[in-house]
């Protein structure tokens, strides 16, 4: 069995800035309380005319023009995501097409916020098991499509976006590119995050996912290290799913990465569910602000009180 990395990154966000004094003439709320509660000050919105799967294309592009690979060099495509509206053909087919693939294979993982880490997973499963040689991995979401815009606990929340990697093989370096992951749930505590209805509507029990974040993720996030055969203090970098700058700050604290960059890319994009480990290390790379080869932990965590977390090397 091969190892495995990634060769690239790319991410994408519409155009559309909603800021928080936006926010705050459609619901009881203002800037102030946005940003002491969540830490979030703006968010990206996709228009009606922006479906997932395009979000997910323009990233896809960008992060294969990075690695010089063209899209028929893809044999797995993975899209992550909670927001696609149809069933079939799924998000990661759509991609496909976009980008005038020629025959991969099309699959989407539903694991919300944890979406990205586990697509990520099952890219490095593949490549490792011989099944594919090369897949691009997608986190895309539209949130803003699912939201509930008199509900200021979520509305305030909420962005667009999405955020890709394209894994390939590599069996040369004594370190993994990507490390092993480990992932969870907490299934009678799946209430907590909601995606429900028709149409359907994001909810959730905020001051539960709360407690649940600072207080459970921590420790799960060190057995993550741990299995990649690195110890916090080593990490550049800590890229955990953008939910909440109240959860992201306490968790890395209690991880005891002290030598980190901690991504924060919730303040200028918000919560964009699979789409914010992909987006907030595309971002951190494309400013050089993580060294190549560096380790760097991602994890996500959210709807079905699912995690999902593993150690890469920078691309």
């Amino acid at each position: 069995m091969t190892g495995t990395r990634i060769a690239a990154l790319g991410h994408y966000q519409p155009a559309k800035v909603l800021t928080n004094h936006d926010l705050a003439a459609l619901v009881d709320t203002s800037d102030a309380w946005i940003s002491s509660r969540v830490g979030i000050k703006t968010r990206h919105m996709a228009g009606p005319d922006e479906p997932v799967d395009e979000l997910a294309a323009h990233a896809g592009a960008k992060a294969l023009a990075s690695a010089g690979l063209t899209p028929a060099d893809i044999d797995l495509v993975l899209v992550a995501t909670s927001t696609a509206i149809d069933r079939s053909p799924n998000t990661a087919a759509r991609v496909a097409a976009r980008l005038s693939m020629g025959s991969p294979a099309v699959m989407d993982l539903n694991v919300v916020c944890a979406g990205f880490t586990h697509a990520l997973a099952t890219a490095d499963h593949a490549v490792r098991a011989g099944s594919a040689s090369r897949v691009l991995v997608i986190g895309a979401d539209k949130m803003t499509a699912i939201t509930d815009w008199t509900d200021r606990s979520t509305c305030v929340l909420v962005g667009d976006g999405a955020g890709a990697a394209v894994v390939v093989a590599d069996g040369a370096d004594e370190e993994p590119g990507i490390g092993p992951v480990l992932w969870g749930s907490v299934p009678e505590m799946g209430h907590a995050v909601r995606i429900e209805g028709s149409p359907p509507v994001f909810a959730q029990e905020g001051q539960s996912v709360y407690r649940w974040a600072t207080t459970q993720l921590p420790p799960i996030a060190r057995k993550v290290c741990e299995r990649a055969g690195v110890t916090p203090e080593e990490l550049a970098a800590v890229v955990l799913h953008q939910a909440n700058l109240r959860i992201i700050e306490p968790v890395a604290q209690k991880i005891g990465a002290v030598n980190a960059v901690i991504a924060r890319d919730v303040v200028d994009s918000g919560n964009t569910s699979a789409a914010s480990i992909p987006m907030a290390l595309s971002k951190l790379v494309d400013r050089g602000e993580i060294p190549s080869g560096a380790p760097v932990l991602l994890f996500g965590f959210g709807g079905n009180l699912s995690y999902a977390g593993q150690v890469i090397r920078c691309p």
